[in-house]
C-alpha cells in the first residue's frame, strides 16, 4: 500500500470516530430528562467540535488525493447499541448518561493515540493537526469526568 493511501487510512479512521462522537453525543442528549439543559449544551458543543475536526481532516484526505469514508466505524456502532441497550434500564439517568460519554470519549482518545503511534503520519502539518485535536479530546474528556464525577458525589 502506498504511503499516502495509508496515511489516508488513518486519517479516515479519525473522520470515522469523529462520526461515531457525533452521532454518541447525540444519543445521549435524547437520553436526558428535560432539567437536564446544561448537559444538553454540552453536548452540543462537543457534537460541533467533532464537525470541525472531521471538516479539517476531510481538507487534509482530500488534498492528500484520497477519497473519504463518511461512515461511522464497528466499534461506534457497537458503543450505540451498547448504549441503546442500557437506556432501557437507566433512561434519563444523568450519571449513566456522563458514563457512557466517558467511555466514547476514552475511545475516541485511543483511536487519536493509535493515530500518532502509527507511524504513518510523516508529514509535518498532518502529525500537527492530529496531536492538537486528541489535546482538544483530553480537555473534553476530562471535562465529562469532572461532569460525572460531581454528580457522583452529590448522589452520595
Amino acid at each position: 500500500m502506498e504511503l499516502h493511501e495509508s496515511m489516508n487510512e488513518v486519517l479516515n479512521d479519525l473522520v470515522m470516530i469523529n462520526n461515531d462522537r457525533i452521532a454518541g453525543y447525540e444519543k445521549a442528549a435524547t437520553e436526558l430528562n428535560g432539567l437536564d439543559i446544561d448537559l444538553k449544551a454540552l453536548f452540543e458543543e462537543m457534537k460541533r467540535q467533532s464537525n470541525s475536526y472531521k471538516e479539517e481532516l476531510v481538507q487534509k484526505i482530500e488534498g492528500n488525493g484520497g477519497i473519504v469514508d463518511n461512515d461511522t466505524s464497528s466499534a461506534g456502532k457497537i458503543y450505540r447499541a451498547w448504549m441503546d441497550i442500557k437506556s432501557t434500564f437507566t433512561a434519563g439517568d444523568r450519571l449513566s448518561v456522563l458514563a457512557n460519554c466517558e467511555f466514547g470519549e476514552d475511545a475516541a482518545l485511543r483511536a487519536y493515540d493509535g493515530a500518532l503511534s502509527s507511524g504513518l503520519l510523516l508529514d509535518a502539518s498532518f502529525k500537527e493537526l492530529v496531536a492538537a485535536q486528541r489535546a482538544s479530546l483530553q480537555k473534553s474528556h476530562d471535562l465529562i469526568k469532572q461532569q460525572r464525577s460531581a454528580h457522583k458525589s452529590l448522589q452520595k
